[in-house]
C-alpha cells in the first residue's frame, strides 16, 4: 500500500520563507541521530532567525562563506583559526562554562587556547621554564587542595606561556628553544608547588588571518592581558583548564577571546631582597605570585 504524506508534511515539503527552519528540520529520516538533529536543529532555527532579522543580502553571504573558506585554508597543524574564531565569538568560554560548574570557591575554568601543545618536559620543583633568558624574573608557588582546604599531593601542572616579546615558542620554532615556557610540575606530598619563570606579558592573538580581519571591521581590540596557562589533573578530581592573570595589565577588561573571570586574577609582589632573591635562585629584584589551585571531585 502507498503512503501519502500527510497535509503536514505537504506543508513543510517545499521551501517557505516564514517557516524555513522547519522545512530544513523536516527533511531529517526517522534514522537520524537524535543529539545530532537537536543541535543542529537549534543552531539553524537562530541561523535562520538572524539572517531573517539582519535582511542579509547574496552579496553579504557570499562575503561570509568567502570569510569561512579563508578560515579554513589558513589552519595548519599549529594554526587553528576556527578555535581563534570560536574564541573570539565568546562561544569556547560559553561552551566551557555550561559544562564547568563548580561550588563558590573552586579554581574557574577559562579557554585552553590554540597554542597547548602535549608532552612538555617534566621538572621538578622549583626548576626554570624560561629558556631564551628574556624577561622579568618570576616565581611562581602555591598549593593544589580541595575544597576543605586538603592537599592533593601528587596533581600534575601543565603550565605553558608566551615569551618576554610575546610569542608562544610554536610560533618562533626557528627563534625560541623548543619547549621554552613550557613544563609539567608535580604537586608535593603537602600539595605545594613551585617553579621559576618569566612575568608574562600582554600579546595580540594571530591576527594576519580572517579572524584578524574581523576585530578590526568591529574595531576590537587583538590583545589577550598577560597570563599563565594552567592544567591542573589528579585522580578523582575534576580537570581544570585556566589561566593566571597579571593584576597590571591594562587589557584585563577587553581581552580579545573573553578568557578573564575576576577570580582568576592573581595578586603580584616585586620582592627586592638579595638574600630572598639568592635563596630561590632568582636575580635580585623578581616578581612573586602565590596561587591556590582548588579542585572539586569527579562527579
Amino acid at each position: 500500500m502507498t503512503e501519502h504524506p500527510t497535509r503536514s508534511d505537504q506543508d513543510l515539503a517545499y521551501f517557505d520563507e516564514r517557516r524555513s527552519a522547519e522545512v530544513v528540520a523536516a527533511r531529517n529520516g526517522a534514522a537520524a541521530d537524535a543529539r545530532t538533529a537537536e543541535v543542529l536543529g537549534t543552531l539553524v532555527r537562530h541561523l535562520h532567525a538572524g539572517i531573517r532579522e539582519a535582511a542579509v543580502t547574496p552579496e553579504e553571504w557570499l562575503a561570509a562563506i568567502q570569510f569561512l573558506t579563508r578560515t579554513g585554508q589558513i589552519c595548519t597543524d599549529w594554526r587553528q583559526e576556527f578555535i581563534l574564531l570560536s574564541d573570539i565569538l565568546g562561544v569556547s568560554m560559553l561552551v566551557d562554562a555550561i559544562n564547568h560548574h563548580r561550588p563558590d570557591g573552586a579554581t574557574e575554568n577559562t579557554v585552553l587556547g590554540p597554542f597547548y601543545v602535549p608532552d612538555a618536559p617534566r621538572y621538578a620543583s622549583g626548576e626554570n621554564i624560561c629558556l631564551d633568558g628574556k624577561g622579568e624574573p618570576m616565581l611562581v608557588r602555591g598549593r593544589v587542595i580541595d575544597g576543605e582546604g586538603r592537599p592533593v599531593p601528587g596533581a600534575t601542572l601543565d603550565v605553558w606561556a608566551t615569551n618576554d616579546d610575546g610569542f608562544y615558542d610554536v610560533q618562533q620554532q626557528d627563534v625560541q628553544p623548543a619547549n621554552n615556557l613550557r613544563g609539567v610540575f608535580t604537586a608535593e606530598a603537602d600539595g605545594r608547588y613551585w617553579f621559576r619563570t618569566v612575568k608574562p606579558r600582554f600579546y595580540p592573538i594571530p591576527d594576519d588571518g580572517p579572524v584578524g580581519e574581523l576585530l578590526r571591521a568591529l574595531d576590537r581590540s587583538v590583545n589577550r592581558p598577560a597570563h599563565l596557562h594552567f592544567i591542573v589533573t589528579a585522580p578523582g578530581y575534576d580537570r581544570v583548564v585556566t589561566h593566571i592573570f597579571m593584576p597590571d595589565c591594562d587589557y584585563l577588561p577587553t581581552d580579545a577571546v573573553f578568557g578573564v573571570k575576576s577570580s582568576l586574577i592573581a595578586q603580584t609582589e616585586h620582592v627586592d631582597d638579595a638574600a630572598e632573591a639568592k635563596r630561590v635562585g632568582l636575580p635580585n629584584p623578581f616578581w612573586r605570585v602565590d596561587w591556590d589551585f582548588v579542585l572539586v571531585p569527579t562527579a
